[in-house]
């Protein structure tokens, strides 16, 4: 089941899976470019994509998908190139083989996270359970 979080901005290239743990969250190349380029406009070299599943939407949980500079007790990181990825510990078993991506096409923008763990989404594909 794919479920979509999607942002206002643009790239497109390669979508290969970067090399990762299969038991672990993955970002394909496409996406950690496109992260890269959105924290090279931040101007901080302290920020990481903070990936988080919060309780919330019509199926019950959330991805949020921000930059953060914070550290909390038991985050799981992932580098990706120049790209790190921050998971809590409690998100981290929801996160589990998904994949994020971002896709840039006429029909839509944005950051793709197609989880193998979601037994099923909402008709707007912004959340899961």
């Amino acid at each position: 089941m794919t479920t979509e979080t999607t942002a206002d901005t643009s790239t497109a290239a390669d979508s290969s899976v970067a090399t990762s743990i299969a038991t672990s969250i993955a970002l394909t190349d496409v996406a950690a470019a496109k992260v890269a380029a959105l924290l090279s406009q931040e101007g901080r070299d302290d920020l990481y994509l903070r990936v988080a599943v919060q309780p919330g939407g019509c199926s019950g949980l959330r991805y949020q998908l921000y930059f953060d500079d914070r550290n909390q007790d038991g985050d799981v990181t992932r580098e990706f190139g120049a790209v790190k990825v921050v998971v809590d510990k409690m998100s981290d078993p929801y996160l589990m083989g998904a994949t994020i991506d971002f896709v840039d096409t006429i029909e839509k923008q944005g950051f793709t996270i197609d989880n193998p763990n979601a037994g099923g989404s909402c008709a707007c594909g912004d959340s899961f359970n």
